[in-house]
């Protein structure tokens, strides 16, 4: 319900640190003649080569790694979110030559499984650190993903420790797909793990049923059931459906998928974000991958409304002539925002830590991908055209947005990787999303161009 407590920041948040809208201009959103757009053809291979320099951007610390999440611009240092990773798995398989880079990947989320500094449990973190930074307190992180002492390297100093369910559910994907893939138990183990924890940890009998939120760093178990971790949950738990053969995953995804059904709003055609006491459902606000991720895992004709209720609910045009838009001149972009909340963003607040003021008309670069595939899963009349005019906004973007950012303070290679954010967008859970490139949104670019439904068994 309106006011009422929302979830804690979860892998989606990005901190915008100590800068302003100037700022991000300057770290790299283009100028209006700095580039024309390169052959859309080579687009995603381009992407993938974005992808490519995140994960090797710290060549001295490891051949164990992840990807880190975001550009150093973000301030977030060597973060590389667990959730961002398996996107990056399920983005390089669906890419040439992509499976070398996917399956170490998967090995490097099998260690962080197997070398938690604290639990033995099959858990993983809300994120790692990859490389070594000095934190903005002046104090030295030296380590790389893997720490001196063998430990996986949790991404502690901005409080990247608890575990959510979505995030384990995707990391279980991936490594689910992995398994099928290559036939190598160990990625199937992986997952079984990942799923007994959440079955241990998530079950809930309260009576909107469901898995819950997660725990915290903690170790506390959080109170909210959300709609889109139960989605996840049905791809997860189908997918070891099928790669194991025992029925209990099957009973595990109904479950799931009846939480998921209780959120459906029949008279408006879309999804409610979730429950945050078990009861009651939340009203407001309601998120686009609800309704996109929904029809990617549940294939269900009945509720594949909930596509053109995003599509038509949260679109958005992002201008230069919008208040708080970072677009520069002559560039525009067309997708979708990630929530209702957002539209209704306060464009007019004090700038308080050097947060930029949000555009209502921001475009969030990784919903926008999320639709476009599912309307190509879809493939009523018009979305393959639909479709192709957000995924040429998304290659527009990135030939054109997060010039001059860097991984590792490297450079990386022209016209590569997808920001998250046309111009600061205000999610209306407490957090933000700025122009920067995105491991993310660059995967689920991938996995759209691609055509490759990742919630599908």
């Amino acid at each position: 319900m309106t006011g009422s407590p929302r979830p804690p920041l979860s892998r989606r948040t990005l901190i915008g640190t100590g800068l302003s809208a100037a700022a991000l201009a300057a770290t790299g959103t283009g100028t209006a003649g700095a580039a024309q757009p390169a052959p859309a053809s080579s687009a995603p291979r381009r992407a993938q080569s974005f992808l490519a320099a995140a994960m090797d951007a710290y060549p001295d610390h490891g051949t164990i790694r992840l990807t880190q999440s975001y550009t150093d611009q973000a301030g977030l240092f060597s973060t590389a979110f667990t959730y961002d990773n398996a996107l990056a798995i399920l983005a390089h398989l669906a890419s040439p030559g992509g499976r070398a880079r996917a399956v170490a990947l998967g090995d490097a989320l099998l260690y962080a499984q197997a070398h938690d500094p604290v639990y033995d449990d099959g858990r993983l973190r809300q994120a790692y650190n990859v490389g070594p930074y000095t934190f903005y307190d002046g104090s030295a992180q030296p380590d790389g993903f893997v720490r001196a002492d063998g430990t996986a390297n949790v991404g502690t100093q901005f409080g990247f420790t608890g575990t959510a369910v979505g995030d384990m559910a995707w990391a279980g994907i991936a490594l689910g797909t992995l398994a099928g893939r290559t036939g190598e138990r160990r990625f199937l183990a992986g997952a079984v793990r990942i799923g007994e924890w959440i079955e241990r940890v998530g079950r809930t009998d309260e009576p909107l049923g469901g898995y819950k939120f997660g725990v915290d760093g903690a170790d506390q178990k959080l109170p909210f059931t959300s709609t889109e971790h139960n989605t996840d949950l049905v791809g997860l738990f189908g997918r070891l459906a099928r790669l194991t053969g025992d029925r209990v995953w099957r009973e595990r995804r109904a479950r799931a998928r009846a939480f998921v059904e209780r959120m459906w709003e029949p008279s408006g055609g879309f999804f409610y974000t979730g429950t945050n006491d078990g009861v009651t459902v939340n009203k407001s606000p309601v998120p686009e991958d609800t309704q996109t991720w929904t029809h990617l895992a549940l294939a269900s004709r009945k509720h594949s409304r909930s596509l053109d209720w995003a599509a038509s609910e949260l679109a958005v045009l992002d201008t230069p002539d919008r208040p708080n838009s970072t677009v520069p001149a002559g560039q525009s972009y067309e997708g979708v925002t990630f929530s209702s909340a957002s539209l209704l963003a306060n464009e007019g607040a004090p700038i308080a830590d050097g947060q930029p003021r949000p555009d209502r008309n921001g475009v969030w670069f990784e919903g926008t991908a999320h639709l476009a595939l599912a309307l190509r899963d879809r493939g009523h009349s018009g979305d393959e055209k639909r479709a192709g005019r957000l995924i040429a906004s998304i290659e527009r973007a990135q030939d054109l947005l997060g010039t001059g950012q860097t991984v590792g303070a490297a450079a990386l290679p022209a016209r590569s990787g997808v920001v998250s954010a046309s111009s600061p967008l205000d999610t209306g859970f407490g957090f933000g999303y700025y122009p920067y490139r995105h491991t993310g949104a660059t995967a689920w670019y991938l996995l759209a161009a691609g055509r490759s439904n990742p919630l599908g068994v």
